[in-house]
């Protein structure tokens, strides 16, 4: 059984603070097995995060969150950027066009960018795996929904702490059942819904913390653009 950070964000997203060596030495310090940075419509970090992760003692999983027209898709195991701004369908497509996996975080949850209520049907059941616990979240109740989503149509589930600071790397954890300590390995297991899901609650001021950051690096972001 490996446990698996399987959402956190670097310096590289709009809304990340920390470079991957933090974001590594995080995931080491508390005994996790392997991560995978998920940089928001960005993979360089986390490709550097993988190439890393062996000194570490960790597994490094190349990986990205793209934000499609429907909502945002974690794309695991690829290694060439998916543009944003996609259909649904065709950022899946592309994802598994690399050998990557699929899977849709903080669903329902239109207000954090997740695929909508609405169409979240059709949407969903085509991902591989959907995230049922996601720590940051101040109610339980979308990670519920989700969860009993997945059960109802049978989806593989995984767990994301969705860390935009070092420190809350681990705050959720995808326990993956698999005898091969690769990324494959990973992958496979997921897909086939050998894991379990743990975690606690990301403290209300820390995610406060994280977003206010986050709105402060994007608009500043963006400034520098229009320069």
């Amino acid at each position: 059984m490996l446990s698996v950070e399987l959402h956190a964000h670097s310096s590289l997203s709009y809304d990340g603070h920390d470079p991957v060596e933090l974001l590594l030495e995080q995931a080491a310090a508390i005994g996790l097995d392997a991560l995978a940075v998920t940089d928001h419509d960005e993979i360089d970090a986390s490709l550097r995060a993988a190439e890393l992760a062996s000194e570490y003692d960790l597994i490094g999983i190349p990986a990205m969150e793209v934000s499609s027209a429907a909502g945002h898709v974690l794309g695991f195991g690829i290694t060439e950027q998916v543009p944003a701004g996609l259909s649904y369908d065709e950022t899946v497509t592309r994802i598994r066009s690399q050998g990557g996996i699929a899977v849709v975080p903080h669903p329902f949850q239109s207000a954090r960018h997740g695929v909508a209520a609405e169409i979240a049907t059709a949407q969903l059941t085509a991902a591989d795996a959907i995230e049922v616990y996601n720590s940051r979240l101040l109610t339980g109740r979308a990670n519920r929904k989700a969860k009993k989503f997945a059960q109802t149509h049978d989806i593989a589930m995984t767990a994301g702490s969705d860390a935009h600071i070092s420190e809350m790397v681990g705050q959720a954890v995808t326990e993956v059942a698999t005898e091969t300590q690769s990324v494959d390995g990973i992958l496979n297991a997921i897909v086939a819904g050998e894991t379990s899901v743990i975690g606690t609650k990301t403290p209300w001021r820390v995610s406060f913390k994280q977003f206010s950051g986050g709105v402060k690096r994007r608009i500043m972001r963006t400034l520098s653009e229009l320069v």
